[in-house]
């Protein structure tokens, strides 16, 4: 390999590190006689940086040239400290087929810089991909990173060439958008994500009609929301992400923590400011309550309560903001309230609903499965478990479980749960349906999920 395109590899995919992109397919693309690779729906592995970021391709920008001067972005115009250079298209082919060779990828994620104008930079990431599959027959991963106010044109050609497009919006708020981006807007991104859409929508509607209707995008689009460099709380960025997922049917939106690497005035000094990571990882959870748990964002995080919990996962602290509607009975509950009990998945309470059928589930059966019993033992009852915490101490609860000792609380075991605490079991609710907060007895689909403030 050249020396001038290792240098340039070197410093352009240190630049793309700031992109996430942990990301499964979405897609199937099977090999050809004549090509290389395939893709499968969940055929993308991660591996990760020192710093925690999950790469799984070779993730490099095509250009760090940028005639925008976003606060927030290493390669902003007037960073003089950035070393500028870009790749050829035919550099970044054959990068990503010799790496695709030797095993070293699974696929390619482009982005860029924005060198000379919207469209003239994503046509250059449509002809990476476009040599890619037409030239070089190459069936694996691709992901572009379109740019915002691209044309229509250039964005249905890469959604035919791409398994997954994305177009970032970057800034939780428009307002704090051009505060520290100047240059751009939310129109710029929420058109390109329309078209993206359509055309997905209109994939997905074809390939039901016949498995031949040419492919766009089928792994859908994402984007990514910087979080730290603005002042935006928890409940805005979690709002934002769950208007995009209902209105623009995002696959994903990732999370960013914003890491300090600019003195500019408009973001947080880079002396007194460290990268939020436990913030991002509470959005993570909080986004997955969201998209696979049917939890409302008011549930999630109620508008009084702006901010998430740092020491708590925003499972177990809506649990403990609504301890009336707990402990919940293994045995009886349905499945969707099953779910909202801190320390059972989704996996883990569609195995007690299948065990139900074969008899009384107990304690010992939970553990077997798997259940988090450190966790969940405050809010799940069975024959032999009554926990009365929940419904006198909430608090010693939450005291418990972020590690702090209360008095007279005992020591918790290395080797499992303690012993489950018996007490007279309380009346149980019918099959099917819970106790609301005053008392009586409601249908499932009647019955609130969350107290009212």
């Amino acid at each position: 390999m050249r020396t001038q395109v290792i240098e340039k590899l070197e410093i352009l995919a240190d630049a793309a590190k700031y992109d996430v992109s942990c990301a499964s397919s979405g897609g199937e693309r099977e090999n050809s006689k004549t090509g290389l690779g395939n893709s499968r729906a969940m055929g993308i592995c991660h591996t990760y940086t020192p710093d925690g970021r999950c790469v799984s391709l070779l993730k490099v920008l095509f250009s760090n040239v940028c005639i925008y001067d976003c606060a927030y972005c290493t390669t902003r115009r007037s960073n003089e400290e950035v070393v500028r250079t870009a790749f050829t298209v035919k550099e970044v082919v054959d990068l990503t087929m010799e790496f695709y060779k030797r095993n070293y990828i699974e696929g390619l994620f482009l982005s860029s810089g924005i060198f000379r104008d919207a469209d003239t930079t994503t046509e250059k990431l449509v002809e990476v991909a476009r040599s890619l599959r037409h030239e070089h027959q190459f069936n694996g991963y691709i992901h572009l990173k379109v740019i915002p106010g691209a044309s229509t044109d250039l964005l249905v050609e890469a959604g035919r060439l791409a398994d997954r497009l994305s177009v970032n919006i970057e800034i939780p708020s428009e307002r704090s958008l051009k505060a520290v981006a100047p240059e751009k807007d939310y129109a710029s991104v929420i058109r390109p994500m329309d078209t993206i859409r359509e055309g997905h929508d209109e994939y997905r509607a074809e390939r039901k009609k016949t498995k031949r209707a040419p492919r766009f995008s089928p792994g859908g689009q994402s984007t990514q929301l910087v979080v730290g460099a603005t002042p935006e709380d928890d409940r805005t960025v979690l709002s934002l992400a769950d208007g995009l997922y209902k209105e623009q049917k995002l696959r994903r939106v990732y999370y960013s923590g914003y890491v300090p690497i600019s003195s500019d005035g408009r973001v947080p000094d880079p002396a007194t400011y460290r990268q939020p990571l436990a913030r991002e990882h509470r959005l993570y959870q909080a986004d997955w309550l969201i998209r696979q748990y049917d939890f409302s964002l008011d549930e999630v995080l109620p508008a009084e309560q702006p901010h998430l919990d740092m020491k708590l996962d925003p499972k177990a602290a809506y649990a403990l903001r609504f301890p009336e509607l707990f402990p919940i009975d293994v045995n009886t509950a349905p499945m969707e309230w099953l779910q909202r009990v801190p320390g059972l998945g989704l996996k883990s309470a569609r195995r007690i609903v299948a065990a139900r059928r074969r008899g009384t589930v107990r304690w010992e059966h939970l553990r077997a499965m798997g259940v988090v019993l450190k966790r969940a033992r405050y809010f799940i009852t069975t024959p032999e478990h009554r926990p009365h915490l929940i419904g006198t101490d909430p608090g010693e609860i939450r005291r418990r479980i972020v590690g702090g000792k209360a008095s007279g609380a005992p020591q918790l075991s290395l080797f499992g749960a303690p012993p489950p605490v018996v007490t007279p079991p309380p009346a149980a609710p019918a099959r099917g349906r819970i106790v609301t907060p005053s008392g009586a007895l409601a249908p499932l689909a009647s019955a609130p999920l969350a107290r009212a403030a």
